[in-house]
């Protein structure tokens, strides 16, 4: 079993680089993706993989250097990047972002929505202020987003497609509930807007990551992170290509009729798994003790 407690955790510049992958490597030339939380881990998987198969792209982020760095490394694809770094909590720079995309690329294809954190603790003990900081960013955030992108199709009469990345809610989200509320009303937003912007000829779907190891991992304590590979049947953690190209799949021209739909990237944990983010509490544990 893979030692969970050694750092660093999700995949190098290189390992971005030299994945295989199964899609065609023009399937988004001429076309434009925005993803946010770009700037490491998850976010910067997802782009490079849509750089690599043609598109142009604007990413976003909170932290100014680690976005200009993931650009920089995203540029060495032949890509057009354009970088942001503001918060998605702030409603007027989510609209301004948008806009800038269209003045600077003319379009907008795809959206993916991966800005958003969480921190371990018990629900009993979370803060006013940690609990806030969590909705806000991973659902408020992300809706403003999606209708930022939304009304501008709209306007243009343009089609488009939308991808929230959210969690494997399905069993409840123990040590993490500030997350798992917020990503449960981004999974069902999603399901709603699926359904009234169908018309505008939008897409809207998530893909709900299981324990799929990033640089995210590293927030985690080391007790917390060894239940992640005993939280699916397979016995092991994903990683974040598994998530990239599910990412591709619902967006791209395979996933045309696909709207309103949850893509689990997990293993089969929402069918069998017990991850705890903060470790097993005593009496969960089969062992108590171990």
């Amino acid at each position: 079993m893979p030692d969970t407690t050694q750092e660093p955790f999700g995949f190098s510049e290189d390992d971005l680089k030299e994945k295989s992958t199964v899609y065609a490597p023009d399937l988004f030339k001429g076309q434009t993706v925005v993803v946010t939380g770009a700037g490491s881990g998850l976010g910067r998987a997802i782009a490079a993989l849509f750089a690599r198969l043609g598109a142009d792209l604007a990413i976003s982020g909170r932290d100014a250097d680690k976005l200009d760095k993931a650009a920089g490394f995203l540029r060495e694809f032949g890509t057009e990047v354009y970088a942001e770094a503001f918060t998605i909590r702030d409603v007027d720079k989510v609209n301004g972002f948008v806009d800038a995309v269209h003045e600077r690329f003319g379009r907008l294809d795809v959206l993916v929505n991966n800005a958003g954190g969480q921190f371990p603790q018990a629900a009993i003990d979370l803060a006013p202020k940690g609990w806030n900081a969590v909705i806000d960013t991973n659902l408020n955030g992300t809706w403003w987003m999606m209708q930022a992108a939304a009304r501008k199709w709209v306007e243009r009469g343009a089609a488009g497609s939308i991808v929230n990345i959210v969690a494997d809610i399905w069993r409840g989200m123990p040590g993490i509930a500030h997350t798992c509320a917020a990503r449960a009303g981004v999974i069902y937003l999603s399901k709603s807007v699926a359904v009234e912007w169908a018309p505008h000829n939008l897409r809207v779907n998530c893909v709900a990551p299981g324990c799929c190891e990033t640089t995210g991992f590293a927030n985690y304590p080391p007790e917390g992170a060894k239940t992640y590979q005993e939280a699916n049947p397979m016995l092991h953690a994903g990683d974040e290509w598994d998530v990239a190209e599910a990412v591709v799949y619902v967006a791209g021209p395979s996933g045309k009729f696909i709207t309103g739909e949850v893509l689990n990237v997990d293993g089969g944990q929402q069918l069998w798994g017990d991850p705890w983010p903060t470790g097993r509490p005593d009496y969960f544990k089969l062992n108590p003790g171990d």
